[in-house]
């Protein structure tokens, strides 16, 4: 007997679904020659060209370490898709922009998202688009209580 819709788990839906945006991304970095991304840089280069998110607030959402997050950004100023300067009015912060290089990836990053979102609103109505958006951002509130409890427990 095949399981229905309703069967599925909503985390299973989510793990499956996450992939397909990230079977588009990786496939229009591939057309621009910038298939050599390290996990969580097009979020990190989309982020930055494509919402003008801060680059600190990137890092955050991202929920890695600081020694992660400065890897992160040590292959991606490496790879040619970030610069990173010392900031002229306090030179113990660093100033980090996007190359022309990433700038080209941010661009293919928001084409492959563009791409799906395109087939998705094909496939079902606009106000089950809707839900589905406002069920995300749901989930998303409950995350983020879920984290402050955690913080002040910890406190």
């Amino acid at each position: 007997m095949t399981a229905s819709i309703d069967d599925v788990v909503i985390p299973a839906l989510l793990r499956a679904a996450r992939g397909t945006y990230g079977l588009a991304v990786r496939a229009e970095l591939h057309t621009t020659d910038c298939d050599d991304l390290p996990r969580n840089g097009p979020f990190v280069l989309g982020g930055l060209a494509n919402h003008g998110a801060a680059f600190g607030d990137l890092i955050r959402e991202l929920g890695v370490s600081k020694q992660a997050a400065s890897q992160l950004v040590d292959t991606l100023v490496l790879r040619g898709y970030l610069s990173r300067e010392p900031d002229s009015e306090d030179r113990r912060r660093m100033v980090i922009t996007l190359t022309e290089r990433g700038r080209a990836a941010a661009a293919a990053v928001r084409a492959g998202v563009e791409s799906v979102d395109r087939q998705l609103a094909e496939m079902i109505s606009a106000d089950e688009l809707a839900g589905f958006r406002s069920g995300l951002i749901a989930l998303t509130d409950i995350r983020e209580r879920a984290e402050l409890q955690a913080r002040a427990a910890e406190a």
